[in-house]
């Protein structure tokens, strides 16, 4: 009795399949829109920070209740017209937001209208609020390493000339949380901070352009973008080939 050997029929080797110049370039897109994405958020996660605005003293330039998004900055890199976000002591624990009207070593007066002058020139601040209302007026000059802060709002706003018996009315430069450089809410608000020009004639310190917000942003925006058109195109490039295929069957 010979025995038969059962003999294994072939199997055939399946064809590998091969990812398509079309698939590699989306996948290299869409990696590249996350890197941005993530990057640009990083960005402003790491130097940005938002507040509430808590009063009306900044109105109309800041409303009671805005969201603002500020860089992260200490006094030393404030300038004159910039709005910083601070915390004294003297003021209380609240975190206050209000402008930088003079620096150390400046000489600032303010009359009844609420116009000031500093260093002998008086200053045209377009922010203003035109809501005539009666101010203090004072004349002090601004020790070394403090700032003296105002609110654009002068016939309500609680700043500088409310403490003028505390280191005439000036806040430690140390005190600066960060500058305000744009408003994200709400929504009929949003929009950049712009620089004002109302103090350059005095020279450095200037208040200052905004940071990496427009850069971060623009990047986290078209990295999204990015990310959304290559897999729109591969969607696409994907049903096409499938309506061909199902034509030519």
């Amino acid at each position: 009795m010979t025995s038969v050997a059962e003999r294994t029929p072939p199997t055939e080797a399946r064809p590998v399949r091969r990812r398509s110049s079309v698939s590699i370039v989306q996948s290299l897109v869409i990696a590249i829109g996350f890197v941005m994405l993530v990057g640009g958020f990083a960005m402003l996660a790491i130097q940005y920070r938002p507040y509430k605005i808590p009063t009306g003293s900044m109105s109309p330039t800041l409303e009671i209740g805005d969201t603002v998004l500020a860089h992260t900055a200490d006094g030393t890199s404030v300038g004159r017209g910039d709005i910083v976000v601070f915390q004294d002591p003297d003021w209380g624990n609240a975190t206050l937001v209000k402008r930088v009207a003079a620096v150390g070593g400046d000489t600032v007066t303010g009359d009844r209208e609420g116009r000031i002058t500093v260093n002998g020139h008086q200053v045209d601040e377009p922010y203003l609020a035109k809501t005539p209302v009666p101010t203090t007026v004072f004349s002090v000059t601004v020790p070394e390493g403090r700032l003296f802060l105002l609110g654009d709002f002068r016939g309500n706003s609680m700043d500088s000339r409310s403490h003028l018996d505390v280191a005439f009315g000036s806040v430690p430069a140390s005190g600066v949380k960060a500058r305000v450089e744009a408003v994200i809410l709400p929504l009929s608000r949003a929009g950049l901070e712009g620089r004002t020009a109302a103090f350059d004639e005095l020279g450095a310190p200037r208040a200052h352009q905004a940071g990496a917000l427009l850069p971060a942003g623009w990047t986290a925006i078209d990295g999204a973008a990015l990310i959304v058109l290559a897999s729109a195109a591969g969607w696409a490039v994907s049903l096409g080939r499938k309506l061909g295929g199902r034509r030519k069957a």
